[in-house]
């Protein structure tokens, strides 16, 4: 099942611990592309994306 509230680029679900916000590097942060909603970032222009490394 997946989650309703994520794009198909997040990594994660927002909010999730150890996770943050990036500029979605299919549209650049547009939220656009080929003239219509990017479909990575569902149009938001941004992604969910695990922050920090190991």
């Amino acid at each position: 099942m997946t989650d309703p509230d994520m794009a198909p680029g997040d990594q994660a679900a927002p909010g999730t611990p150890g996770t943050g916000e990036n500029v979605c590097p299919r549209c650049n942060g547009s939220g656009r592309l080929d003239g219509g909603p990017c479909p990575n970032c569902d149009g938001s222009g941004v992604v969910i994306e695990g922050i920090g490394g190991g």
